[in-house]
């Protein structure tokens, strides 16, 4: 099921979002979550990671698409989103880079952020497996963003040089 992105200043998008309890990994309503985050990424051309809060649901739940990773890191078996539950930043790089950021839920704006240059993110995955992952480039420039929704924070809330375009 395909669900509206939503927009700023929706209210959800500015809430804290609850942690999912331990107790429901695995869950069918969890999965459904997914599922429904899965098919709007899938329907957003320019979206390459979306988190719960984007679709109304405050949870700490975010997914990363297949669009986020080169053709040549990708393995034939891998293809699904990740999925990261109750996602924390454990680790950051000393140095931060600037980067031109955009945002499903607020569409068609851009701008310059600081991000940390590398991250290391935990999280559990739907079936409530442990998961680290290490990132840099894109990809913790995506898990930073991701997990400032999670924190009811827009990237135009620190970017410069705001654009429409």
């Amino acid at each position: 099921m395909i669900l509206r992105v939503r927009q700023n200043p929706d209210p959800v998008l500015r809430q804290l979002a609850q942690a999912v309890p331990i107790s429901d990994l695995p869950s069918p309503w969890l999965d459904q979550l997914i599922a429904k985050m899965s098919a709007t990424l899938s329907a957003s051309p320019d979206g390459v990671a979306l988190a719960a809060p984007q679709i109304g649901e405050a949870w700490r739940v975010f997914i990363v698409g297949r669009r986020a990773f080169p053709e040549r890191d990708l393995t034939q078996s891998w293809s699904h989103d990740l999925v990261f539950v109750n996602p924390i930043i454990t680790r950051r790089s000393r140095r931060q880079i600037e980067c031109t950021e955009g945002c499903l839920s607020v569409k068609d704006y851009y701008g310059v952020t600081r991000r940390y240059e590398r991250v290391s993110v935990a999280a559990f995955d739907a079936t409530g497996k442990k998961l680290i992952h290490h990132a840099s480039g894109l990809m913790a420039q995506v898990f930073q963003h991701e997990i400032e929704h999670l924190d009811g924070v827009l990237f135009i809330d620190h970017a410069r040089n705001v654009v429409h375009g």
